[in-house]
């Protein structure tokens, strides 16, 4: 993923808050000799205090093979994604026709080791954790290793912690444009008010003012 300065993060605090409320994306994994890489869409949820991710898939998911050969995997979170017209981005003093269209997102990409997770009791407290994310009014009985109802479920899921080590993240939203064009831009978003429209927006004018 490319990430030029002005779509960097300002801090970490940035992408740890976005990334707090956006817990579904894809696990990316090495695939076996002579295969692709394999791609697994999945709720998950993020520990920052812990650098690690939990979360957990079927026991006959295929990707289980590819984790024993190489533990080196990629999450990947894309969202607030908009389609940015060519006019709205026209350069001051231009035709508006010859502006150039872009997209704009946030992604944070998570570089992760991955550990699987086997042991009865160490998947109840990972689908707890799960819960209490997910769930945090509750409303669900907690998961223990043999106990109803999830008791006897467990033997078929395995649990995956993804061990953070690295973290690339990007906030695409006009950062190198000048003033006039940022507001055009947002202008723009906030009439148009598409289903990712006002988050754009936001993400634009906060970034401006920091």
């Amino acid at each position: 993923m490319l990430i030029h300065p002005w779509d960097a993060p300002h801090d970490d605090t940035e992408w740890q808050t976005w990334l707090a409320t956006h817990d579904f994306g894809h696990l990316a994994v090495n695939g076996l000799p002579g295969e692709p890489p394999a791609v697994q869409p999945l709720h998950f949820a993020y520990d920052a205090e812990r650098a690690e991710v939990v979360t957990h898939l079927a026991r006959p998911n295929p990707l289980w093979a590819a984790l024993d050969a190489d533990p080196q995997v990629l999450l990947s979170v894309v969202d607030d994604y908009v389609y940015v017209p060519g006019p709205w981005q026209a350069a001051p003093g231009t035709a508006a026709e010859h502006g150039v269209p872009t997209s704009f997102y946030a992604a944070v990409q998570l570089r992760c080791t991955a550990h699987v997770v086997d042991d009865p009791a160490e998947k109840a407290d990972l689908l707890n954790r799960q819960l209490a994310h997910f769930q945090p009014a509750g409303g669900s009985a907690r998961a223990t290793p043999a106990g109803p109802p999830y008791g006897r479920m467990l033997p078929g899921i395995r649990g995956l912690r993804l061990e953070v080590t690295g973290v690339r993240a990007k906030f695409k939203y006009a950062g190198q444009k000048p003033e006039e064009v940022q507001e055009r831009i947002a202008s723009g978003l906030g009439q148009r008010r598409g289903p990712r429209d006002g988050a754009a927006q936001e993400h634009l004018m906060r970034r401006r003012s920091t």
